[in-house]
């Protein structure tokens, strides 16, 4: 194992399949001359040459219109978005082309296209810059919508994501690209759909995604430990397809579930979760379900106003406590 930056198991990863597969290539806004926006394909041109890393214009629905026929026709594109909140403009392309054709088609096109790029808040930077869709993609048959938390599991996922035969959004951020984590040398898969138990505890499930782990609920979890607060820590790693079913074993051991994500409450992953678990282990809860989301408004620029509004440790703690102590 080495520590490496979460953009240079990115890159890793998009090199080692790029090295296989001559049909693999990456095309976005500044990957290749100026070596990606957050240098995720740092010296990829150099490697792969400007056939297989491409500059774009700053036009996302015509980059993502090609990506997707470039799929339907037998490459396999990866599309990076400076931002997700800049693929609203390409929303036809990803929800009405992409992740339709296979069965539009009868089965006779398929469309291996990876979308990827960061999501979420990243400081001061508007409400129009800081905005979770994860939820939307995860609501359209067709897509897989991944969203790693870390190093190790980032390369995996987007391996698994680029030779998906199916369209794959994979949702990074902006603040992670620099965080490290422990990595192989060796080459690896993760499974697109199998939830990560991160640590197993008996008083309280915590599932989360994305950089919510890192920021939140890890730091939130050692606060915990001092009130002897036995947290188990799930991972969703993707949120369509959601391993369920770690979720309910977990949920039957400790008989409480705090769900922690960024985005805001309404038709969430977490409100889907709650849904799912009220239904099938219903029997098991011993408090209410608790979600900690944004907050229901547009993200405002002052940093004051963004930390009242995004998930905190502080509201991970006081949610945990709140349906801890219900079993006491």
């Amino acid at each position: 194992m080495r520590e490496i930056q979460f953009r240079e198991a990115l890159r890793e990863a998009l090199s080692e399949e790029m090295r296989k597969d001559e049909t693999i290539f990456l095309m976005g806004e500044e990957v290749a001359e100026y070596n990606g926006a957050y240098k995720v394909s740092q010296g990829m041109l150099d490697e792969f040459g400007e056939k297989r890393v491409i500059d774009t214009p700053i036009a996302e629905l015509g980059f993502a219109g090609i990506g997707v026929g470039a799929a339907m026709n037998g490459l396999k594109p990866i599309v990076e978005f400076m931002t997700f909140n800049f693929s609203l403009v390409a929303i036809d392309q990803i929800i009405n082309a992409a992740a339709k054709i296979h069965s539009m088609s009868g089965g006779q096109f398929s469309c291996p296209i990876v979308f990827r790029g960061p999501t979420g808040n990243a400081g001061q930077l508007g409400a129009q810059h800081s905005q979770n869709f994860e939820n939307w993609f995860a609501n359209t048959p067709g897509l897989k919508v991944v969203v790693p938390s870390n190093p190790y599991d980032a390369k995996g996922l987007l391996k698994s994501a680029i030779i998906d035969p199916d369209p794959v959004i994979f949702m990074e951020s902006e603040v992670m690209y620099g965080d490290k984590g422990e990595v192989p040398e060796e080459e690896y898969y993760l499974e697109i759909g199998k939830a990560n138990v991160i640590q197993e505890g008996t008083d309280v499930t915590i599932v989360s995604f994305g950089k919510m782990i890192p920021r939140v609920v890890l730091p939130a979890i050692e606060e915990l430990k001092k009130d002897n607060i036995s947290i188990e820590l799930i991972d969703l790693r993707s949120v369509r397809p959601i391993d369920y079913a770690a979720i309910i074993e977990s949920v039957k051991k400790t008989n409480r579930l705090v769900i922690v994500e960024e985005a805001w409450p309404l038709a969430s992953i977490s409100s889907e979760i709650t849904y799912k678990v009220q239904k099938d282990a219903f029997d098991y809860l011993d408090a209410p379900v608790t979600r900690i989301t944004s907050e229901d408004v547009p993200l405002a620029y002052a940093p004051t106003l963004v930390e009242a509004s995004l998930p905190s440790i502080a509201k991970v703690v006081k949610g945990v406590k709140e349906v801890s102590y219900l079993k006491k």
